[in-house]
């Protein structure tokens, strides 16, 4: 499909596959990676410990761009606990957003990939918004989200 992009992360996490899976399983945990002046913050209410579940909908308040605020919502489409899990964007800034979040157990900790295909609307203008400005601004959000992760698992 044209004019959709991937971007792909990866970070061993010291820690047991249990331990990363209540991390990032938990909705509430997401504020924390997230760079601060995205001003992030999760609308929808959780029970202490919550896991996120198949068919699972987040709703959000998050500024990605020239602290202008915007609702996102989420759906989580498919959840193999405690390996893998994929959100997609219902509502939100991109034409489509699908993040695979993996969980790979090694002998000295746990490889953690991100897998993130998406979209963003006004076809040609999108695009172009894409190479001059929301490229970096994601590669900027998944830098400061690894830095985050290297500190709350140090």
């Amino acid at each position: 499909m044209k004019g959709v992009y991937t971007l792909k992360a990866e970070q061993l996490l010291r820690v047991d596959l249990q331990r990363a899976w209540a991390f990032f399983s938990s909705p509430k945990n997401l504020s924390l990676i997230t760079p601060p002046e995205m001003d992030f913050n999760t609308l929808t209410p959780f029970e202490e410990g919550q896991e996120i579940y198949t068919g699972m909908l987040i709703d959000y308040k998050v500024k990605p761009l020239f602290g202008i605020p915007m609702f996102w919502r989420t759906e989580i489409k498919e959840v193999k606990k405690p390996h893998s899990f994929v959100d997609v964007q219902l509502k939100g800034p991109y034409r489509l957003w699908e993040h695979t979040h993996i969980f790979i157990e090694k002998e000295n900790g746990v490889l953690m990939q991100d897998v993130v295909k998406y979209q963003l609307p006004f076809g040609p203008l999108g695009n172009l918004t894409h190479a001059l400005l929301v490229r970096k601004k994601l590669e900027t959000l998944f830098a400061f989200r690894k830095a985050a992760i290297e500190r709350i698992f140090a």
